[in-house]
This record gives C-alpha cells, sequence and structure tokens, in this order.
C-alpha cells in the first residue's frame, strides 16, 4: 500500500507532474503520467470517518460506491420481500438490518480506497495527504494535516479538487436532522417521514433507498418538468413507475424554509396551490454540486475562472496557466466519475506528447433508480428545438424475453438517428441494467454507426441486448417483435 512522504522531502523532489485531488480524475491522471514514466505525487486532502487519509475522493468514498452499494442492498431487500413470489419462493418475515448494511458498505468503501494506495504504490505515485495550493510557475503550496508547509516545484499541474454538495439558505444543514447526500448515506435506522429537496440525480437515488427500507417518503422539485436533461418519454414513464414505488416525486414545489426541532424538521413549501407544510424525521437537501476552489489557487497562479464558478479550460483541458490543467467536476460539462477520469488519462497522455482527445458527445449518464435510467448522446427534444431531422426507434422491454423471464419487464430502449445519414445521435434506455447497455451505444456512437449497423448486428438471444437490436430496427420500420409503425 502507498505511504505518505514528508514534506521535507516531497521539497527536495522536482516533479515532472503534481495532481491537487485524488478522485477518479486525479488518480487517474497520477496513475497514467507514472506508467508513462514521469515522477508524480497526488495531494489530497479527504479523511474518513475515523479522521485517516484516504484516497478515492468524493466517489469511492461518500458518492457513487457507497451510494450503489446501498441501492443494491435495498432493491435486494425489496425483491425479498415482494418479488421472489412471482418465481415461488416463499419468503416471510424479512427484515433489513441497516447497521449490517452500513457495515458492508464501509467494508466496500475500504477496498477501493485501499485498492487506490495500492496502485499508487504500484505505478510509484507519491501519496501526499494535505492541502494542495498552486501559485504561479507551477509551484505548489502542500499543507499536511501535521508539520510544516513545504513548496513543491513541478513541471507540469493537474487541478482535480472535485465538487461539494450545494447548500441551500431555506434549508440550513445540521448534521442530524437536516443532511445533503453524504449525511444519508449514514443513516443508522431508516426514517418513517423522509424529505428530500430535489428531483435529480441524487435525490432520486437516495430517495429510492430509503423508500425501499420503509421511509414514507416525498420528493420535492422546484422544476416543474421532471428530469428536463433525460429524452422526455424516458423521464415521463421513469415518473410513473417511481411514483409507482411509493416516492411522492412534486413537481413545482419550492421549499422556502425548513425549521429544525429536536428530532423533526418542518418544511414550509409553495406550489402553484399556495404554501404547504410538511414534517419529516430526516431531511436531505440533493440540489446538485458545485465545483470546489476553495483554497486552491494563490493570487498568482494564473488560473481563472468561468462564470459560473469553474475552472476556465479550453477543450484539452489546458488552464490558462502555462503548464497547469484542470480535469473533472471543477471543470465544465457533467459532474461524472468517468467523465473525470477520461480527462485525466488525456492530460496526462498529452503532457507525455501524445495526442488524445475526449469525445465530450459520447459521454453516459446514467441514474441507479430502478428500472435504471441511461443515456448518451442528443435527446429528440433538442433535435426538434434546433429543428433537425430524425428517426426514432424503440422497443419495450415488456416484449424483451429474457427481462420477462427476469419478471422485469418495465422500460424501453429508445434511439434517435439522422433522417438523411441514418447515423445514431442518441440512444435512452429506462429499463433493467440500463447501465450495462448503455455502453453499447456509447461504442456504436463512438464508431460513428449507423442505426443499420446495429440493425445488421447478432445479438445473443434470449438478453436485454436484443432490445437495443430492434430499437435500431424500428428506425427504419423493421422491428421483428413488435408491430411498426413504418414498414422497409
Amino acid at each position: 500500500m502507498s505511504e505518505a512522504i514528508s514534506p521535507s522531502a516531497a521539497a527536495e523532489e522536482r516533479w515532472d507532474v503534481i495532481v491537487i485531488g485524488a478522485g477518479p480524475a486525479g488518480y487517474a491522471a497520477a496513475i497514467r503520467a507514472a506508467q508513462l514514466g514521469m515522477r508524480v505525487a497526488c495531494i489530497d486532502k479527504s479523511v474518513d470517518a475515523q479522521g485517516k487519509p484516504t484516497l478515492g475522493g468524493t466517489c469511492l468514498n461518500w458518492g457513487c460506491i457507497p451510494s450503489k452499494t446501498l441501492l443494491d442492498a435495498s432493491h435486494k431487500f425489496v425483491e425479498a420481500s415482494t418479488g421472489f413470489q412471482a418465481f415461488g419462493i416463499e419468503a416471510s418475515d424479512v427484515s433489513i438490518n441497516v447497521a449490517k448494511m452500513m457495515a458492508q458498505k464501509d467494508a466496500v468503501v475500504a477496498k477501493l480506497t485501499n485498492g487506490v494506495a495500492s496502485l499508487f504504490s504500484g505505478n510509484g505515485v507519491a501519496w501526499l495527504p494535505g492541502h494542495g495550493r498552486l501559485h504561479g510557475h507551477c509551484a505548489v503550496e502542500y499543507t499536511p494535516a501535521a508539520g510544516d508547509v513545504a513548496m513543491l516545484a513541478a513541471e507540469h499541474v493537474i487541478l482535480a479538487a472535485g465538487s461539494a454538495p450545494i447548500e441551500i439558505d431555506p434549508a440550513p444543514l445540521n448534521g442530524d436532522t437536516i443532511v445533503d447526500s453524504q449525511g444519508a448515506l449514514e443513516f443508522d435506522a431508516t426514517p418513517q417521514r423522509l424529505g428530500v429537496i430535489g428531483a435529480g440525480v441524487i435525490g432520486l437515488e437516495l430517495g429510492s433507498v430509503w423508500a425501499r427500507l420503509g421511509a414514507e417518503t416525498i420528493v420535492l422539485e422546484a422544476l416543474d418538468e421532471f428530469l428536463p436533461i433525460a429524452d422526455q418519454r424516458i423521464a415521463r414513464d421513469a415518473l410513473r413507475a417511481l411514483r409507482g414505488q411509493g416516492l411522492d416525486i412534486r413537481l413545482g414545489a419550492r421549499v422556502i424554509g425548513a425549521a429544525a426541532a429536536q428530532d423533526t424538521v418542518t418544511v414550509t413549501y409553495q406550489d402553484k396551490d399556495g404554501e404547504h407544510e410538511l414534517e419529516f424525521d430526516k431531511l436531505i437537501v440533493a440540489v446538485g454540486r458545485r465545483p470546489y476552489t476553495e483554497g486552491l489557487l494563490a493570487p498568482d497562479s494564473g488560473v481563472n475562472l468561468d462564470e459560473r464558478g469553474f475552472l476556465y479550460v479550453n477543450d484539452l483541458c489546458a488552464t490558462d496557466a502555462p503548464r497547469v490543467f484542470a480535469i473533472g467536476d471543477v471543470v465544465r460539462g457533467p459532474m461524472l466519475a468517468h467523465k473525470g477520469a477520461e480527462e485525466g488519462v488525456m492530460v496526462a497522455e498529452r503532457i507525455a506528447g501524445h495526442k488524445p482527445l475526449v469525445n465530450y458527445d459520447c459521454v453516459p449518464n446514467v441514474i441507479y433508480t430502478h428500472p435504471e435510467i441511461a443515456w448518451v448522446g442528443r435527446t429528440e427534444q433538442s433535435l426538434k428545438a434546433d429543428g433537425d431531422t430524425y428517426r426514432t426507434g424503440t422497443f419495450p422491454f415488456a416484449a424483451n424475453g429474457r427481462a420477462l423471464a427476469s419478471n422485469d419487464g418495465a422500460g424501453l430502449v429508445k434511439i434517435v438517428a439522422d433522417a438523411e445519414t441514418d447515423r445514431v445521435l442518441g440512444v435512452h434506455v429506462f429499463g433493467p441494467q440500463a447501465s450495462e447497455l448503455i455502453a453499447q451505444a456509447v461504442i456504436a456512437m463512438e464508431f460513428d454507426a449507423s442505426a443499420e449497423d446495429l440493425a445488421l448486428t447478432m445479438f445473443a438471444h434470449p438478453t436485454l441486448s436484443e432490445a437495443m437490436h430492434e430499437a435500431a430496427l424500428g428506425v427504419s420500420g423493421r422491428a421483428l417483435h413488435m408491430v411498426n409503425r413504418r414498414r422497409a
């Protein structure tokens, strides 16, 4: 496992690359740069619940990984409670031990964060726990948790400081009854009544976890439209399904206040019908994330911010300061671990003289509810707004043999293709294993595939992937397992 080195030893080194931040963007950049023969140091100030330095950033410690562990655990609980009967499996008195569920989550997190430390050690990346601040000419001020401040010199610096939950004035966090996404991953019991502010990715996932475990869950969303970034058909079907699972999603509901008492919190919100009050045991504030830049830049750093508070970079993630790059959540684009990791690899390889690019038109998005929601590329509504001509093909999982065999037939696949060239412009999936199926679409789009290319590809039977095949056939009205609107 990688061991931290002292500030004095770090200051004596001449580093080829210093990375500030060890989340998926930062650690990917550090490891790839080291693989390419560079001397690399990675600074990160994260500590775990015991106060020990940890790698992996928000994703591994307080985001992607722990939330998916709880999502899978809660889904298994629902399956055992109500889903097994369809297969003749009789399970009675099914219960959930929240403490054991949390212990499993913590064990998964520890395994993966320790894995990053091992990768650092194996690749020769120096791990510097503490705070990093960029000065001019690629000088980095390193402040360890204990010890003297040191100034480190580097040929190149990569800023990967990540993001933090957005806080809102009407619902100030108190770490007990009003929490952010991190706090929602640490409940020691299922709340009876749970409120969630925000029906985006984080709000829907965390709301789903605790609703499955028995919490009466109300999600308050200020926007009148549900998931406007997703395909409208997919969003509509997802809203219906999630409401059917017990999530009380209220659109056009703007929270204007939250008053915490000893064990409860009273939330006031406004909608088209006026002002309302709700009482909850716990309230999760999940209204998005912001780039984390506090203390990152000295006045002479030469790095500028854009109008939204992100570090300004060009298409190659270069900042305005020579030999300084920025990647991940702290720069423009979707705040996704895989997007940041690809940027980290790109920057490391460009420093080494290679010429890779990140294709921002092919970044997959996933919401890990059940059914899952995933998409890549353009939506039908965006194409229509731009006046572009297109054709669509859809196929429901209700007509897919593998989905029905698994008693998991909700949702559909939708493919959007250019009307003239037939090139795939976007793929949208709502259904079982959408997070895995969307990779097929990403690969196809990376190779500029047409819907016809997918239609001519052989898919194994019976598989969920056949829904992708049928949707591609449907673009030209040739789907085999549903009545076609167009015939070709």
